[in-house]
């Protein structure tokens, strides 16, 4: 995780409203931010699941990158494939750096091209964007970086999201899985895509940011949708086995050993040329000394980040990188870094907390089944 200095945290354009709305504020990645509102985060968690959450993530980074062959140059520092890309399509990738260790993970949208070249829409995490950049105005010099700072970002979550959306910006109950679109609302632009973090059907609705507490309102007016703060939003993530920048990756941590394989082309792994390809092609080849797994605890205490993980006969053999309790099932999970030896599904484990061994044993990510629009074939 990118330090942050010690200058007071921003506030994003909804920082008013959450404070009317009894927001309990935490900085976060520079950011203020609500952890929950009078719900509760339990409350809130199982709320999104059944309904339909909104969550302000105006904190991350959003950027235009533009230029003759921009998806071409923009792979030369990320292992996804972007040439492939079909217009309002989106990608999941990361930036590695010459080690194969990941500099922050983001997504990429294609957008149609205008008189500059091609078009990439970013969205960046909060703690790394500054870095992130300027990394890109350092490495592709010739291409034309907008950073959209006047934009805030909303993400609407849940299995009614999709109808609660659908009354303001009408079309995008028929999104596709990993799309955008373009949508006018009261007169601004807003940036539509279709993906989430929390496990569930879901957008993020990029919004000019004097317009966004006036969208949040028309949202909130709708009883099937309910503000959320940061600590459901980490639950829900941590459930559905999504990794969180600077605890479950990175620069220490290779996407082999994070278990995303599957965000890596054939052409992509085969050709290279992104950094750090060299121990990305040999630990696809030859395996990996560690494997991100996902850990069920046995009784009711949980086990936090940065908590041992020890094998039968109390040897440490590895790390929780995160780890909480899990409103959907009832009972803690956590995941970590450990051997291949030790990754099977029902391999039994103890994590170390206050000196005392919690018993648990491997399963297979997600924790809870994840419910992403899938469109009709």
């Amino acid at each position: 995780m990118t330090s942050q200095d010690d200058s007071p945290p921003a506030r994003t354009p909804l920082y008013a409203r959450h404070i009317a709305l009894g927001g309990r504020m935490t900085p976060f990645a520079g950011y203020e931010l609500p952890v929950n509102y009078s719900g509760g985060i339990l409350g809130e968690h199982l709320f999104t699941r059944e309904s339909a959450g909104l969550f302000d993530v105006s904190h991350m980074g959003q950027a235009i990158l533009c230029g003759p062959d921009a998806a071409r140059r923009f792979e030369s520092l990320v292992p996804g494939d972007i040439l492939a890309l079909a217009i309002g399509r989106i990608r999941y990738t990361q930036f590695t750096n010459d080690q194969g260790g990941i500099y922050d993970d983001l997504m990429v949208t294609k957008l149609p091209a205008d008189a500059r070249g091609e078009r990439l829409f970013l969205v960046v995490n909060a703690a790394c964007k500054s870095e992130d950049f300027a990394r890109l105005h350092e490495k592709l010099p010739e291409l034309n970086l907008e950073i959209l700072d006047s934009r805030a970002l909303l993400a609407l979550q849940g299995p009614l999201a999709a109808a609660a959306l659908e009354r303001h910006a009408p079309g995008v109950a028929d999104m596709e899985f990993m799309s955008l679109q373009n949508s006018s609302w009261n007169g601004a632009e807003l940036f539509i895509t279709r993906s989430g973090y929390t496990g569930e059907d879901g957008y993020e609705i990029s919004v000019p940011a004097e317009k966004a507490e006036e969208l949040a309102d028309a949202l909130l007016a709708d009883e099937k949708v309910r503000a959320i703060g940061l600590g459901a939003r980490d639950s829900l993530r941590l459930e559905a086995g999504l990794c969180l920048y600077g605890h479950d990756i990175d620069l220490a941590t290779s996407p082999i050993e994070a278990g995303l394989v599957w965000s890596i082309s054939r052409r992509r792994r085969e050709e290279g040329g992104f950094p750090g390809a060299a121990r990305i092609q040999r630990e696809l080849a030859e395996g990996v000394t560690r494997r991100r797994v996902g850990l069920l605890l046995d009784g009711r205490a949980p086990a936090r980040e940065g908590a041992e993980i020890v094998d039968a006969q109390g040897a440490t053999i590895g790390i929780v990188t995160s780890g909480g309790f899990s409103p959907s099932l009832g009972r803690p999970i956590a995941m970590g870094y450990v051997p291949p030896a030790f990754s099977a599904p029902g391999t039994a484990l103890s994590l170390m907390v206050r000196g005392r061994p919690l018993a648990a044993h491997v399963v297979a990510l997600p924790f809870v089944p994840t419910r992403y629009h899938r469109s009709p074939k």
